[in-house]
């Protein structure tokens, strides 16, 4: 499994400082709401070329883990 950490990236000039995907424009929100409006993977791969595969799992495993820490708090 990809620890999601050597794919999300925060940077405070690009796009507000959302946690993004490997230094691309594509944030970690964007991919969850594709997702959560019932695109495939397969579906988002093919609009966001320089996305890979392991780059959504890495968005959801950023979301669960934040979601988690927001419990716990």
């Amino acid at each position: 499994m990809t620890d999601y950490r050597d794919r999300i990236t925060i940077e405070p000039g690009k796009r507000g400082g959302k946690p993004c995907l490997r230094g691309l424009r594509v944030t970690v929100y964007d991919v969850l709401e594709y997702l959560g409006s019932g695109m495939s993977q397969e579906e988002v791969l093919e609009d966001f070329p320089d996305l890979e595969r392991e780059d959504l799992l890495a968005a959801l495993q950023f979301a669960a883990d934040r979601e988690r820490r927001s419990v716990a708090a």
